[in-house]
């Protein structure tokens, strides 16, 4: 028997968001993962690095799947819900977080201090202090958000959005030159995202808010309504994501 509109919905708000954990949506949505499998390029490199420092590590679950560790390894983390979670993962692989503060572009770090740099889907990109802190011949390795990923479902709340260079894989490559980084490689892809119930949308715009700036249940009910009513009918609500991955190394 197919669950309501109302249970969907009340099911999701209840669900905790800490951590950044997406198994909640096993079943109800899918990611399509961009083909270069970024945990695995990772997990290629550390074996062969001294240092490692992984930024805006989120709860830290990256560094706690790697099979091997470098000796010196560390997160940073700046969203107060990650961290308590974040630490626990990371001590339990000998690794150390420290806490950042996000709206301030600075890591504790001295100069030269890690051979390897990552950071999954940043909030922003921190080009001047990456440089600062990577050895020479250090790289850093990140995958990012693209420009309007996602953008049919910000835009079945929030209407029609303009066309963002925010976050374009162009404008990554010119800031880490700028940085004094040479730019090895950059890819970028459109991949496929599909939601479905609207319980799996429920949760996803609380755990991602920036999708959907604001957002509350109470606020687009009849937004929420009308895509429940279109998944009921189509099966499933479609968007497309936009990730790129760049590659920058210290001369």
């Amino acid at each position: 028997m197919a669950r309501s509109f109302n249970e969907l919905v009340e099911e999701a708000e209840r669900a905790p968001v800490q951590g950044w954990d997406f198994s909640w949506l096993d079943g109800r949505a899918f990611e399509e993962r961009p083909s270069w499998h970024y945990f695995d390029l990772v997990a290629q490199r550390v074996g062969g690095v001294a240092s490692l420092l992984d930024i805006q590590t989120g709860a830290g679950g990256m560094l706690a799947r790697l099979p091997t560790l470098p000796r010196l390894t560390v997160g940073t983390e700046g969203y107060t819900p990650n961290v308590v979670i974040a630490a626990r993962n990371l001590q339990a692989r000998g690794a150390s977080l420290l806490w950042t503060d996000e709206t301030r572009p600075a890591l504790p770090f001295t100069d030269e201090s890690f051979q390897f740099v990552t950071s999954r889907h940043p909030v922003d990109t921190w080009w001047t202090e990456i440089a600062r802190v990577l050895r020479p011949g250090g790289s850093y390795l990140s995958q990012q958000v693209g420009p309007n990923s996602l953008s049919e479902l910000s835009e079945f709340f929030l209407g029609p959005l303009p066309t963002s260079s925010h976050r374009d894989p162009g404008v990554a490559r010119e800031a880490a030159r700028a940085a004094g980084l040479v730019v090895v490689d950059l890819r970028e892809e459109r991949p496929k995202t599909e939601f479905y119930d609207v319980g799996g949308v429920v949760y996803f715009l609380r755990l991602v808010p920036w999708i959907v700036p604001g957002f509350a249940v109470a606020k687009y009910r009849p937004q929420l309504r009308d895509l429940h009513d279109e998944i009921e009918q189509h099966g499933s609500f479609r968007a497309t994501a936009s990730r790129f991955l760049i590659e920058a190394r210290k001369r």
